[in-house]
């Protein structure tokens, strides 16, 4: 797998990422949740700030992960739908292969 760079991976738009970097993503923003949640509860202005920025980092990796399948980043809109979004993400950014050589968006993730 090599070394995975996390300022690329959550904090940028642009590019494209593979399958196994973006479970490995979803994985890594699933614990710092799950760590903040314990750490500092639910309400208060600073766990809702970090939640924000978690869900950004998320925003980032998944417009990167559609961009690989060829789709632009709008298609995470579909997220927004319950069971639907968690449904489309599962299986066209977790299973599905991306595309295969360079597209619009960039070279294909190594």
């Amino acid at each position: 797998m090599g070394n995975i760079d996390l300022k690329y991976m959550f904090m940028s738009p642009e590019g494209r990422i593979g399958r196994q970097t973006w479970w490995i993503g979803v994985g890594i923003l699933f614990v710092a949740s799950l760590i903040v949640g314990a750490l500092l509860g639910e309400g208060g202005i600073i766990p809702v700030v970090i939640n924000l920025l978690l869900l950004l980092a998320g925003v980032m990796l998944h417009i990167k992960r559609c961009h690989d399948r060829g789709k632009t980043g709008w298609w995470c809109l579909l997220l927004l739908i319950p069971v639907v979004g968690m449904i489309w993400a599962i299986i066209d950014l977790g299973v599905l292969e991306g595309e295969k050589g360079p597209n619009r968006f960039g070279s294909a993730p190594a």
